[in-house]
């Protein structure tokens, strides 16, 4: 049976960290040094083909790679300017050099649940074993370190001789392997079998030195070779998909482990700024002088002297610590003390523009990719909308032709599952105005694969998924929806298919709450249709025919419902009297207003939606306070009810409630009249129904209260023992409750 053959003396094993930038600098003063005919890195073969690209490219950036028939399988792999794999890259294509990745090739993990114990995910390669095992964490503990990334900043990033760091670590990494070999997951055993296959090849097509650039977990694999009927056997049976790629832009704040890409590291602002002050040696210094233009950009002190003052700070923390230079927990606690007076506020802005930074990077047009991606380039170039890492507000007056391209570029794109912008809904700007938020995310390229299929640019992809769903729709709200996307997306096309589909919808239902329920989507559809260049017209008969077949049938709607269809009823009264205040003709405003009064007048209706439609009824003229009152009073007298009829009245707004004494009166005389046990079972929909409330409003309706309570005590010096008592039970039941 053959044995195990060591590696060939010409093949030089580079474990690394990835992204780390004590890595990065071993790497390259190794190939510096090596002068290899070939390099092999850890990534998926299917990438090789965009290698070519890599001089064009500004990191950081990420290989995106997707299986074509199915382009939501997807995943990442992200390559930062300090990423050894970048420098191996970057050397190879500087000198000539072939450079390959030889890992487990993609397509047999694209679409794969991840294993929970394996050593990294497929979008963030080789971050080191999470569940298993953490080689750092292991490693920082036999050394003393309660925090693995201390330890591998203090052993590396502050290395001074680079040349004898590969083998230190593979040694450490090894003696790791041989303790825990049975926490090894499968996955991994795979991904190093596909490694020594991809070394076997190198071996064959080169007769000169080979380096090798691979996760510091994987080295101990690769130091010895067994058999290759071994390593096929372990591939055998992987899955086969067509996989397409491309280069991305990606960010530092992506590179965080915090973002949900497990790159792993915590502090890419941190390492960008040690990789590029390696040659000067002054990262320190740097540093203080970078904080404190971060916070003079705020508008904070920060002055030359606290920057050296912080700097002696840093190296004084580190000598007690026995350091060999200030690493990040220095320089944060100096920045604390110094530079911020103890506050973490100001801290905080400094971890996040320079801890983790929030660094675009950029690929070159040379880079192949979908035609809708390209049109997407095209028309943000056109419109001067450039993608940024950070949220940036924008508002648009959409009486001007560019703004409302972009307005429409925006919908289009929520359409397409790519929110590049958010409306800013909590700003009132007129009909001609919108607010966004504008923050672009280096998973939209995932998303732009995925809506390919829709169309070869945004509008026609666009257009596609609107008919497509205007077709799907089978409840009037849904159509409603789709035509108000379609309007704001000004797709004619999009706007006919799903008006038909509103027709058949409405046409088809028979319950009222749901016709009513699709009135503020079209209510905002009508009033914003001719911005769009949308006949508002046509869109406001619609709107009206769903209003008189809902107002029909709302009273009997609400007869004899339970909690969950009252609730639902309350939403649909609000949203539809919303949209006929909104968009109805005065015609259409009388209908609303006999079904309100049909509602209040319907026996057995439940008491949320007729409590609702009593105060909407108010507010609007349409009852007195003495017709309010009378009714109010009979709710009340009733025990069964009362409590909810109460709580639709009160919701909304408090200010009217407080300015009308009489009305304020019934609702406090029947509160303080209820029961220990009724108040208690009251208190839920009243908490509701208040908590609705702006904070002024509730200021307001307290001080009602405190002055109600002030009058009664001027008017009689005596207590009222029996409502004292009421009161005490009250409070009694609620603490027995609560425990």
């Amino acid at each position: 049976m053959a044995r195990e053959q060591p590696l060939p003396e010409r093949v030089t094993l580079l474990g690394i960290r990835h992204h780390g930038p004590g890595s990065a600098r071993m790497v390259a003063a190794a190939l510096e040094a090596v002068r290899p005919e070939v390099v092999l890195i850890e990534g998926p073969p299917e990438g090789d083909a965009l290698l070519s690209h890599v001089p064009n490219l500004t990191p950081p950036v990420a290989l995106l790679l997707h299986d074509e028939a199915e382009p939501s399988q997807a995943a990442f792999w992200p390559f930062a300017e300090f990423s050894p794999e970048w420098r191996a890259m970057k050397w190879a294509h500087a000198h000539g050099v072939p450079v390959r990745f030889f890992d487990l090739p993609a397509a047999a993990s694209l679409g794969e649940p991840p294993d929970p114990d394996a050593p990294d995910a497929p979008d963030a390669p080789d971050a080191g074993p999470k569940a298993a095992l953490d080689p750092l964490g292991t490693l920082a503990e036999a050394a003393g370190f309660d925090d693995p990334e201390r330890w591998w900043e203090d052993v590396v990033e502050h290395h001074t001789d680079p040349e004898d760091l590969a083998e230190a670590v593979a040694e450490a990494m090894g003696a790791l392997r041989e303790e825990f070999a049975d926490q090894v997951d499968a996955r991994t055993l795979r991904r190093e079998a596909a490694m020594r296959q991809n070394v076997r090849q190198a071996l064959k097509d080169v007769e000169g030195p080979i380096a090798v650039v691979a996760g510091a977990w994987h080295v101990p694999a690769l130091r010895t070779l067994p058999p290759a009927s071994v390593d096929a056997a372990a591939l055998k049976g992987l899955p086969r998909k067509k996989v397409s790629g491309t280069w991305v832009p990606w960010s530092h704040g992506r590179l965080a482990s915090a973002s949900g890409y497990g790159a792993g590291i915590d502090s890419p602002g941190w390492y960008a700024h040690l990789w590029e002050c390696a040659e000067r040696g002054d990262a320190v210094p740097r540093w203080f002088a970078k904080a404190c233009a971060v916070l003079r950009a705020e508008d904070l002190p920060a002055s030359t002297a606290s920057a050296v003052e912080a700097v002696r700070l840093a190296d004084a923390l580190a000598a007690m610590r026995g350091r060999p230079s200030p690493g990040l927990s220095e320089v944060m606690e100096a920045s604390l003390a110094v530079l911020c007076g103890g506050d973490a506020t100001p801290l905080r802005l400094v971890h996040e523009q320079l801890v983790v930074g929030e660094r675009l990077g950029e690929v070159g047009d040379d880079v192949p990719t979908s035609p809708l991606a390209a049109d997407l380039a095209r028309l943000r170039k056109r419109l001067r909308l450039p993608a940024s890492a950070l949220a940036k507000p924008i508002r648009l007056d959409l009486r001007k032709d560019t703004d409302r391209e972009r307005s429409k570029l925006l919908r289009r794109l929520e359409v397409l599952d790519v929110p590049w912008g958010t409306p800013d809904t909590t700003r009132t700007l007129g009909t001609f105005a919108e607010a966004w938020q504008l923050h672009w995310k280096p998973e939209f390229e995932v998303a732009l694969a995925v809506a390919a299929r829709h169309g070869t640019t945004v509008e026609a992809a666009a257009r596609t998924v609107l008919v497509t769903g205007a077709g799907d729709a089978t409840r009037v709200v849904d159509a409603a929806e789709s035509l108000s996307r379609s309007v704001g997306c000004e797709i004619p096309e999009a706007v006919a298919a799903s008006r038909q589909a509103l027709d058949r919808c409405a046409a088809a239902a028979t319950d009222a709450l749901e016709l009513l329920a699709a009135l503020p989507d079209l209510a905002t559809t009508v009033r914003y249709g001719s911005v769009r260049g949308t006949d508002p017209e046509l869109l406001r008969v619609a709107l009206h025919g769903l209003l008189a077949r809902g107002a029909v049938g709302l009273p009997l709607a609400c007869r004899g419902v339970d909690e969950d269809t009252a609730e639902r009823a309350v939403k649909a009264v609000e949203g539809a009297d919303d949209a006929v205040r909104l968009a109805a003709d005065e015609e259409h405003r009388d209908t609303w207003q006999r079904a309100l009064k049909s509602l209040v007048r319907m026996p057995d209706a439940h008491g949320l939606p007729t409590g609702r439609a009593t105060r909407l009824l108010w507010e609007t003229g349409a009852l007195d306070s003495d017709e309010v009152a009378a009714r109010l009073h009979r709710a009340v007298s009733l025990a069964s009810g009362a409590t909810a009829f109460v709580a639709g009245f009160l919701r909304g707004s408090a200010s009217l409630l407080t300015a009308d004494s009489r009305l304020f009166g019934v609702v406090d005389e029947w509160l303080t009249g209820l029961s220990g046990a009724d108040f208690a079972a009251a208190l839920p929909l009243l908490r509701r129904a208040v908590g609705e409330f702006s904070p002024p409003e509730r200021r307001m309706l307290g001080d009602r209260v405190r002055g109600t309570a002030a009058g009664g005590a001027a008017a009689s010096s005596e207590w009222d023992e029996e409502l004292a008592a009421r009161l005490v039970g009250h409070v009694r039941d609620l603490l027995a409750a609560s425990t």
